[in-house]
């Protein structure tokens, strides 16, 4: 095993003092080309040129003397420290951090990032990614190539945003572009490479297009990222602020049930199909899921509109006809499906998502739904909802709801 391991970040400036002895004093040296290629690096060591990180990891873990790894921005950041001290390497590191790329573009634009998203893009991870942009109004990509400002823009269609594409950061060929994600596919992007991505939608797309502005903040944050206080405490919030008179499928405790079913997280597309009111889609976005809710009533997308801007939640609205609207979306982890029936519910089911929830009115139509969904590979559960509301000054009954719940859980899906 190596008798020391450093860690050196390099965001392009000189090396400080600690980075230098550490250097001058390394036997083997590992780092991309333009890392091994610094003056600095001792002309007797061995060089590892970095592709696998897990690779070099070995090849150190093996080496007698003193052993350095260089890496771009701070390497404790979505960098290669977790890597080297995963425990099958046994390695023990110390760190030499750099300015992180991500504050190194946020720098560049000129922006505040602590009320920021961070997402690392991979091949394996880029939809998640897309989510995360679908869903906040600022998120830095660290990109990596096939999942790079490109693809972003590709599958951010039909949702309006703004890149800032820092490029080579820290070197002469350093490049700042300001895009719109639409025009983000026209461009080769040179690699390494930061995307800022920024701004709610602006302007329709489609008969409605996608909703929900950004929220500009006023004075300091007091935590990095979403801030989770933000709108009224609590879930299945009442129908009043969703303009009352919500429909069958939307009553309070159904839609507990049903948010609770999904779970919808971080880095989720949901599906609400047959928004109504935009309640459950609201929700789901206030959850940080990215969301799409499709209604046929123009009225009905109107109001979704209206809910998102008044909890400041970002979501895309698409007017159609189930099922056939959903042939050309993105893929869903979740979906609820709110109206349409056994038809739309099946259609749903031929995409895959890992949950999904719906509600029927008779038990005939609720067993219907859960022989297709069984057939479909889920594993089915269906309760009977009933919620009765009462008039606490008379304790009288003054609204009954009555509902068949079913979820359906694919099992070999990723959750």
């Amino acid at each position: 095993m190596a008798d020391r391991v450093t860690v050196i970040g390099w965001d392009g400036s000189p090396l400080t003092a600690a980075a230098r002895a550490a250097l001058g004093a390394a036997t083997l040296v590992a780092g991309a080309a333009h890392h091994l290629a610094l003056p600095e690096v001792p002309p007797a060591a061995e060089r590892i040129r970095l592709g696998s990180v897990a690779l070099a990891a070995r090849r150190i873990a093996g080496h007698r003397g003193t052993a350095v790894v260089l890496a771009d921005g701070d390497p404790g950041f979505f960098g290669v420290v977790r890597t080297l001290r995963a425990p099958e390497f046994g390695l023990e590191v110390e760190v030499v951090p750099a300015v992180s790329s991500v504050a190194a573009a946020f720098a560049r634009a000129g922006m505040p990032w602590d009320d920021a998203q961070v997402v690392v893009a991979h091949r394996r991870t880029l939809r998640r990614a897309v989510n995360v942009c679908r869903a906040h109004t600022k998120v830095a990509v660290l990109t990596s190539p096939g999942a790079g400002p490109a693809e972003l823009g590709l599958l951010l269609e039909g949702v309006h945003r703004t890149f800032v594409i820092c490029e080579e950061l820290g070197t002469t060929r350093e490049q700042v572009t300001v895009v719109t994600s639409d025009k983000a596919a026209d461009h080769t992007w040179r690699d390494p490479n930061v995307v800022i991505v920024i701004g709610g939608p602006v302007g329709p797309v489609g008969p409605v297009g996608p909703v929900g502005p950004g929220v500009a903040a006023g004075g300091g944050g007091w935590i990095a990222g979403r801030d989770p206080g933000t709108g009224p405490r609590g879930w299945a919030l009442p129908a009043e602020l969703y303009g009352g008179d919500l429909g069958e499928g939307e009553a309070e405790l159904l839609r507990a049930a049903q948010l609770a079913r999904l779970g919808p997280r971080v880095g989720d597309l949901v599906w609400d199909i047959g928004c109504g009111s935009g309640a459950f889609a609201t929700e789901a976005a206030r959850a940080g899921a990215a969301v799409i809710a499709v209604d046929q009533d123009l009225a009905a997308c109107a109001r979704t509109e209206f809910a998102a801007r008044g909890f400041g939640a970002q979501l895309q609205i698409v007017r159609g006809t189930a099922p056939h609207v959903l042939e050309n979306l993105p893929e869903p982890d979740v979906v609820r499906v709110g109206g349409g029936g056994a038809a739309v519910v099946s259609a749903v089911a031929d995409r895959r998502p890992q949950r999904i929830v719906t509600h029927a009115g008779t038990r005939d139509a609720a067993e219907l739904i859960g022989r297709d969904l069984t057939e479909h590979g889920y594993q089915v559960e269906c309760a009977l909802v009933q919620s009765v509301e009462l008039d606490t000054r008379a304790w009288t009954e003054t609204e009954r709801s009555v509902a068949f719940l079913l979820s359906g859980l694919l099992p070999d899906r990723t959750p």
